[in-house]
């Protein structure tokens, strides 16, 4: 086997090579540093779920409409429950991105023969 010199081609190479490891090495640090140092100019995305609800649609609800008329002035209901048909379930959930806080409303409709009979939950129009 042949030995290589200290001339030979393979030790510039090798400086280079060290030279692109360190600055690789120091860009990914600064990189890291500044993600770290200022995490507040990330944006964060309001995140809204279910049914948005607003309060005037509510106090167009009146007992005694059909669940057409319901379904028609408020959407689908976001949970309709298999085991009691006759509760529909409007969900809304709202964190924003700014602070983090976080908005929860619901509402259950209650049927009878069709008709709606009783409503309670955070959205109770009165």
């Amino acid at each position: 086997m042949q030995q290589f010199e200290r001339d030979s081609i393979i030790a510039p190479s090798t400086a280079i090579i060290r030279k692109m490891n360190t600055r690789l090495l120091r860009s990914i640090l600064v990189a890291a540093l500044f993600i770290v140092t200022f995490p507040g100019c990330v944006y964060r995305m309001d995140v809204p779920q279910g049914n948005r609800i607003d309060a005037g649609l509510v106090e167009e609800l009146k007992i005694g409409m059909s669940r057409n008329q319901v379904q028609f002035l408020l959407g689908s209901p976001a949970v309709d429950d298999l085991y009691h048909p006759d509760r529909w379930h409007y969900i809304y959930y709202y964190k924003t991105g700014k602070d983090g806080s976080i908005e929860k409303r619901h509402m259950t409709l209650h049927f009878k023969n069709d008709l709606l009979s009783a409503i309670e939950g955070s959205l109770n129009p009165g």
